[in-house]
């Protein structure tokens, strides 16, 4: 475990937990349509490129993070994956993921010494709750074994499983795979979930 002194970062809460939006086509809708983009947390990375760094923690409060030690009482969240370039087109975060923390470039002079990439980290909180896992409403990725509901015609949200959320779960996907015909007959719905198996495969529940 590496120990240094504690690096504040100014961010902006995670503004999407739970409402996540996915694209879908299927047998209620004859056409794909794509919901908004989540909005994730931003930092400013200072001039060190390490900051944030997989196995990192950082601590909360009110709308900042500082990155501390793991051990320290004030760590609330770890990162899981850290990657630089933007997130669109970049690495999908672990399906574990409760929220991302987007990291600002920031040039200070001339050599790549001075400079930080614009990135980002995935973040999975110490404690629960954890809203990126499956069936939790939340997070910023959809994964199997996650619920979602009609926010209009051609969009879907997730939603608690539990029915907990603010709307009823309607489907539940069942799998990933590479494509529509790998989806079980079964399949009611069709939710473009990104990553190397980008097809959801869900069900209607009864």
């Amino acid at each position: 475990m590496r120990h240094r002194a504690p690096r504040a970062a100014l961010l902006a809460l995670v503004l999407a937990a739970a409402c996540t939006a996915a694209a879908l086509s299927g047998c209620r809708a004859g056409r794909p349509a794509a919901g908004p983009v989540p909005a994730g947390a931003r930092a400013h990375a200072g001039h060190d490129p390490a900051f944030l760094a997989r196995g990192e923690c950082a601590g909360r409060s009110a709308q900042s993070f500082t990155e501390v030690s793991c051990r320290s009482a004030e760590a609330a969240a770890r990162v899981l994956a850290r990657y630089n370039g933007p997130r669109s087109g970049g690495p999908r975060c672990p399906g574990e993921t409760d929220f991302v923390l987007h990291i600002d470039a920031l040039d200070r002079g001339t050599s790549e010494e001075s400079s930080a990439p614009e990135g980002y980290a995935c973040m999975r909180n110490l404690q629960p709750p954890h809203p990126g896992d499956p069936g939790m409403g939340g997070g910023p990725l959809t994964v199997t074994g996650d619920c979602l509901y009609t926010q209009r015609d051609g969009v879907v949200k997730e939603t608690a499983c539990d029915g907990s959320g603010a709307r009823a779960p309607e489907y539940r996907i069942t799998t990933e795979v590479g494509a529509r015909r790998e989806c079980p007959p079964s399949t009611d719905l069709y939710v473009q979930v990104g990553g190397g198996a980008p097809v959801g495969c869900a069900r209607r529940l009864s």
